[in-house]
């Protein structure tokens, strides 16, 4: 129980939606015990900072912030992958804080409890939960993010991920249709599934991703699902059944791939179980198949084993397969890692090369934005940005803006694409 007078806690977010489940765990378990939450710091009584620590860039923004708000001298709680990635930063940045690894969400009042003695304690587990029968809040009313594992099967040599979320650790079929079930009767439109690696689902309960996407859209609700990342060796390995669940209205058209080199030699540096060769064959058949089919990808760029016949070969990768989405990461050691006891390559190199993957990654996103200009899409909305403008998403997941005076959300609204940037597209409401 709460104790007298110290309700009231500010909470910040970093990281994927992974961790934003977990969030959503805490603040729901948080909710009923009593606790109000603040949008300052100032006006609260407690302090939660959930962290990310996949990249160094986002680690350091969070450090500083810890030193920032371990300065107010209130109650302070450091949950999230940060602690278990990085534990020595985080206790210098926050030396009186207590820490909340992933496997121990459902012992947040406890570490609520403990923060308001100012003294260090530590509320880790080596057993992770099946956290998808455990309460959540939606931050977002319309979309229900649903964690389907925790962990991986992969041991590549730059990710520190594992060291927080451990060996794949699937949850039942079951469990997870009957979070989707109450979801949707609650208003939920959207339904994310994520995991570290979605691909790998199941493979530690003899199911796998496509038996439990079955079962999720022979539910009877009007509703679409976003499929989360899946590694290429995974995707081919169900090629043909992914190609097949696809076409289904409840699945958006969207495939997050992540490549991360366009050279096989880094590839094998980095320890990912594809070739280039298998990532395009996966790519291939499922645009072959999958009409207007949206792709992501991910590129890190200036890893330590990266020559200059690596990243142009990266480079004309890109130009081949033109994803609509390139998320680029500037390589960084990260604490633990195989590849951290490799030379890094001079920052200039890494900056230059980025700029120049960003740019062309940019001019593709951008071309194949445009190309909606004069359509007529139809978009289901799920969200509001700050200035008021409804925020829907095409079939294949491409971000809409519209405008309105009728609150949309929740709704599917037809729309006419008048304009288009990099980031979204814009459309005009036009009736049914």
């Amino acid at each position: 129980m709460p104790l007298k007078n110290v309700n009231n806690i500010y909470f910040e977010f970093y990281g994927c939606s992974a961790n934003k489940f977990d969030l959503e765990v805490m603040l729901e378990i948080l909710s009923k015990a009593g606790y109000t939450f603040s949008s300052n710091p100032k006006d609260a009584e407690i302090l939660l900072i959930h962290t990310c620590g996949v990249k160094k860039a986002t680690e350091d923004k969070i450090l500083q912030r810890l030193k920032v708000l371990s300065k107010m001298g209130k109650p302070l709680i450091v949950s999230g992958c940060l602690p278990k990635i990085n534990l020595n930063a985080v206790l210098k940045a926050s030396p009186n804080a207590v820490f909340l690894d992933p496997y121990s969400i459902n012992k947040i009042l406890l570490a609520v409890e403990a923060s308001k003695t100012h003294s260090r304690k530590f509320f880790f587990s080596n057993q992770p939960l099946i956290k998808v029968c455990l309460p959540k809040t939606r931050l977002n009313k319309y979309v229900e993010i649903i964690q389907i594992a925790e962990g991986c099967l992969g041991s590549c040599s730059y990710c520190c991920t594992k060291f927080a979320r451990g060996k794949l650790f699937s949850y039942p079929i079951e469990t997870i249709l009957r979070r989707a079930k109450e979801a949707l009767e609650n208003g939920a439109v959207e339904l994310w599934l994520t995991a570290q690696d979605v691909g790998a689902y199941g493979k530690d309960l003899g199911v796998n991703l496509i038996d439990l996407l079955n079962e999720i859209i022979e539910l009877p609700y009007d509703f679409k699902v976003r499929i989360g990342m899946i590694n290429p060796a995974y995707a081919l390995e169900m090629i043909d059944a992914l190609k097949h669940i696809y076409k289904s209205e409840k699945i958006y058209k969207f495939a997050h791939i992540p490549v991360q080199s366009g050279s096989n030699k880094v590839l094998k540096d980095m320890n990912r179980p594809y070739t280039v060769e298998e990532f395009k064959e996966v790519v291939k058949k499922l645009k072959n198949e999958v009409e207007n089919l949206s792709l992501a990808t991910d590129i890190i760029v200036g890893y330590p084993t990266e020559t200059n016949e690596d990243f142009n070969l990266t480079l004309n990768l890109l130009k081949e397969i033109k994803p609509d989405v390139t998320n680029i990461s500037k390589y960084n050691h990260r604490p633990g890692t195989k590849a951290s006891n490799l030379k890094l390559l001079p920052s200039n190199i890494v900056v230059e090369r980025s700029k120049i993957l960003s740019t062309l990654s940019s001019k593709i996103t951008l071309e194949k934005n445009l190309s909606f200009i004069g359509k007529i899409e139809s978009i289901l909305v799920s969200d509001q940005s700050s200035k008021g403008s409804y925020i829907g998403r095409t079939i294949n997941y491409k971000r809409v803006l519209v405008s309105s005076e009728k609150n949309l959300l929740g709704l599917k609204v037809n729309a006419k694409i008048s304009s288009a940037c990099e980031r979204y597209l814009v459309g005009e409401l036009i009736s049914s």
